[in-house]
């Protein structure tokens, strides 16, 4: 369990929730996190930092009618607690109303309780992690960068955190979860670099030397890199690649405040892609990071977001939701909140494809580990430049037959879904923008390249 000192989150959450409405809330919701977190740092194969830290925060928001204010402490102390509402009272009465102001979520229809959290979302394993355990997975990975005579980079962390909301209209939940990631890039001596990442709730089911030689293989293979010109080609992207398409459609099109405000591509029943392609968000799958309820305390409903390349769906919290006559997904991100709703657990479905034959079925194309500096040009069309990086390789007949120096590109990504011909069978956990991605490598039929490096 996470230590928070002498409060028990959820206990905390209602305290500062009855000083809310003492203070004159009509309505409030408290936020408690608490989490502890370690990382070992290391660079030129040697470890050179282990870091940790404990931290909790209390965040209130109080609602004067439609005048919505939102205050943040790290203090659980009385004069601390007193502050954080006053405060939070204080900018409300200056606030300019939210005139389509939905209103707090109340709990389900069949709560009978506190929501509680997901069994699969602890790890006693990854709570328990200490700095020789991260410090011995680290010596695997730098193993593999010696056995091949590169060089290695990269951090293991490993953390956990407990969630509580309480608010006016009757919702208490409190859940505890885990998290682990294991990253590294390997630097070959003549200008070759590979990268591996794996992330798990139980980070027993991390293999730390699996990774580095994933890592150290791919720096090998990229020393001596040629120049190839921009243009179209097929393309096969690893599952680091595909991470990007995934956080960028839940960014700018997955949302329901996108889609209010006309900026989505996300029409029900429009197709964007083709029909090996469905992608959800589900809270209780294991193969990602588990989580039970959103942040503002509602339960996480499975949605589909695009199947068999049509749009089914889209992700709500609770303003979105009353705007739209609905009720919350459960994908609430903390007040105050720009972003609107996240799918936070996105899952893109497996393919029956082994990734050697990704490959073969390529006459001339490019394989491509990862993306990196990716920004979006045309958001409703999910246009996006970036560039290739850590492991960029030519596909000629089926066979890999050296490496690429890294290009640029600019490609809708809604196009590269209508052009995926193979998805692969083998998924990997990751990690996205707001939370845990699981995707598999995909073949596409083009791949538009604007520009190339001189290194």
């Amino acid at each position: 369990m996470v230590s928070t000192g002498s409060e028990d989150p959820l206990a905390l959450a209602e305290a500062v929730l009855d000083r809310a409405m003492a203070a004159g809330a009509t309505e409030a919701e408290v936020l408690v996190t608490a989490d502890e977190s370690a990382l070992t740092r290391f660079a030129n194969s040697e470890i050179h930092q282990n870091v940790a830290e404990s931290n909790l925060s209390v965040n209130l928001r109080f609602v004067s009618g439609k005048r919505i204010a939102v205050a943040a402490t790290g203090r659980t102390d009385e004069a601390g607690l007193r502050a954080v509402v006053q405060r939070a009272a204080a900018i409300a009465r200056t606030c300019e109303e939210l005139e389509d102001w939905g209103g707090l979520p109340g709990p389900a229809a069949d709560a009978t309780g506190p929501l509680a959290g997901l069994p699969a979302a602890w790890a006693a394993s990854t709570a328990g992690a200490t700095p020789e355990f991260r410090a011995d997975a680290v010596r695997q990975v730098i193993a593999a960068a010696d056995e091949r005579g590169v060089l290695a980079y990269g951090s293991f962390s490993t953390g956990s955190e407990q969630i509580a909301v309480a608010n006016s209209r009757g919702i208490r939940a409190s859940q505890e979860r885990t998290t682990s990631q294991l990253l590294t890039v390997h630097m070959s001596p003549e200008g070759g670099t590979g990268y591996a990442e794996a992330m798990a709730t139980d980070v027993s089911t991390i293999d730390p030397a699996a990774i580095g030689r994933e890592a150290a293989a791919k720096a090998r293979a990229t020393e001596n890199a040629i120049a190839l010109p921009p243009g179209d080609y097929p393309v096969v992207l690893e599952e680091y690649a595909v991470v990007d398409i995934a956080d960028m459609l839940g960014y700018l099109g997955f949302s329901a405040l996108a889609v209010q405000e006309e900026r989505s591509f996300s029409e029900p029943g429009r197709r964007v892609g083709s029909d090996m392609v469905t992608i959800v968000d589900d809270g209780a799958d294991p193969a990602g990071l588990p989580m039970a309820f959103d942040y503002e305390g509602v339960r996480k409903e499975r949605v589909v977001l695009i199947e068999s390349g049509v749009c089914r769906d889209v992700v709500y919290d609770a303003q979105t939701a009353a705007r739209a006559g609905r009720r919350s997904t459960g994908h609430g991100l903390p007040a105050p909140n720009s972003y609107g709703p996240f799918p936070f657990n996105m899952l893109m479905s497996a393919g029956s494809t082994p990734r050697d034959e990704l490959i073969a079925g390529l006459d001339r194309g490019l394989l491509v580990t990862r993306f990196h500096y990716t920004n979006p040009v045309h958001p409703k069309l999910v246009i996006v430049t970036g560039m290739t990086r850590d492991g960029t390789f030519l596909v000629e007949g089926g066979k890999i037959v050296g490496p690429v120096r890294n290009l640029r590109y600019t490609q809708s990504y809604l196009d590269a879904l209508a052009g995926v011909v193979a998805v692969g069978r083998e998924r990997r956990t990751l990690n996205g923008s707001f939370g845990s991605v699981v995707v598999p490598a995909l073949r596409i039929e083009g791949w538009t390249f604007t520009g190339a490096t001189e290194h």
